[in-house]
């Protein structure tokens, strides 16, 4: 990004924080459920250079903040550009993402309820080529996906109670009825809205399970 772009994008950080730091804070304190912790959490904003390197371009703290600065540096820049929990840096929003590359990179948005877990399960996907986006928790998913545009498959993690999974399954089948949804479980639970069930195990078994959705899938919504 030039410098004047990146004056502009400081400029727009220094005048809008405030105001948007204390409405998305609610004057409540800092630490928050781990739920909604993606809505009031710390953000990293990079900008994708032509040579494949992203670029830190600034920190923020909230969602909509972040949701806001993002945008705007998207519209200063061509490149790709993204935003990242700096707590987990997984990617939580993309944008100016080229058309070639979204029709070529499968999409994989979980929701996990075991950070630990999920971070780990982002980066062996992510090491099979797909893109991948995690967010902790149903409403937290709920929030993040009103401003995602296209997936191929969801996975809904294992660690949280069967009604909050089936919950979150749902309400995906409402909302996005022809994207699949992989269910991880314990050995005692089932989710019957999933399009597949699978008992929480190693990659070896999941991997093929998640090639054969994604080839069985639309292209995505």
């Amino acid at each position: 990004m030039a410098g004047g772009e990146a004056q502009t994008l400081s400029n727009f950080v220094a005048e809008h924080f405030d105001c948007l730091f204390l409405t998305i804070q609610g004057g409540l304190p800092l630490e928050r459920p781990e739920g909604i912790r993606p809505m009031f959490g710390r953000y990293e904003i990079f900008e994708v250079m032509p040579n494949g390197s992203p670029q830190r371009v600034t920190f923020v703290r909230g969602w909509e903040f972040a949701k806001a600065v993002l945008q705007r540096l998207s519209k200063d820049t061509s490149n790709e550009c993204y935003a990242a929990d700096a707590e987990t840096h997984q990617v939580v929003m993309q944008m100016n993402v080229a058309r070639a590359k979204l029709r070529a990179t499968k999409r994989i948005f979980q929701i996990v309820y075991d950070e630990e877990v999920g971070v780990r399960r982002a980066e062996l996907l992510r090491s099979r080529g797909y893109g991948v986006i995690s967010v902790t928790g149903n409403e937290a998913a709920k929030v993040l996906l009103s401003s995602i545009r296209r997936y191929d498959l969801f996975i809904v993690g294992h660690a949280a109670p069967e009604e909050t999974r089936r919950e979150i399954a749902s309400w995906l089948k409402a909302e996005y009825p022809e994207v699949k949804i992989l269910a991880l479980n314990p050995s005692h639970q089932q989710v019957l809205r999933a399009d597949y069930n699978l008992r929480q195990n190693g990659p070896e078994t999941l991997l093929p399970i998640v090639a054969q959705l994604l080839v069985d899938s639309t292209d995505g919504f």
